[in-house]
């Protein structure tokens, strides 16, 4: 039997993404579109340019009356070395990450 990985994003109290289905890069976990909470997120005026990830999106993460400026990136356009992050978000900026095996 092969055990799932649950990988979960909290901040403030609130679980922002949930998923069975993150890419794990550098430790990191990139969760698919469909798996964010996006009420809690915020489009960002930031974005950062990477020589082995392209370009990134930032967003805001929101809950209540706090903001973590930043604290999601998205990759929409990778470079061909990071083609496994298209569509996902990862998270930084004191967004906590737990992973359960299911």
């Amino acid at each position: 039997m092969t055990m799932t990985k649950r990988y979960r994003a909290f901040w403030n109290d609130a679980v922002i993404a949930d998923s069975t289905d993150a890419v794990v890069v550098d430790g990191n976990p990139y969760f698919r579109l469909a798996d964010l909470r996006t009420e809690y997120l915020r489009p960002s005026e930031c974005h950062t340019t990477g020589p082995w990830n392209g370009v990134a999106i930032y967003y805001d993460v929101v809950v209540g009356d706090r903001v973590n400026p930043d604290g999601a990136r998205y990759y929409p356009n990778p470079t061909p070395s990071a083609e496994r992050v298209r569509g996902r978000v990862a998270f930084w900026g004191g967004v906590k990450i737990e992973a359960d095996r299911e």
